[in-house]
């Protein structure tokens, strides 16, 4: 059954340009990566500082293995100080 993840991002005050250029730079790499069937990234339309993914994944283990992907453990490091909070959430689609 395919995994939907909700992630949200908010920026430190004064960090929103960082980050979306970081979280803009996750999603060529994550589509190619092997289970991924969506990965969207969103901004708040009222506040810049707020980005939401929209992510479908085939499993939970192939999800698991993005969230250890080069890509991602280099956008922590880039984005170190910048994100004030993460929320994530993983969902199953029942309608």
């Amino acid at each position: 059954m395919p995994l939907t993840i909700l992630a949200r991002i908010i920026a430190a005050p004064g960090s929103e340009a960082l980050l979306r250029a970081e979280l803009e730079k996750l999603v060529p790499p994550t589509r190619a990566e092997a289970g991924c069937l969506q990965y969207d990234l969103h901004t708040d339309n009222d506040d810049p500082r707020v980005f939401v993914f929209y992510e479908t994944w085939e499993s939970r283990e192939l999800w698991q293995a993005h969230m250890n992907a080069p890509h991602l453990a280099a956008y922590r490091a880039a984005t170190e100080g910048a994100v004030e909070a993460f929320a994530l959430n993983e969902m199953t689609r029942i309608a």
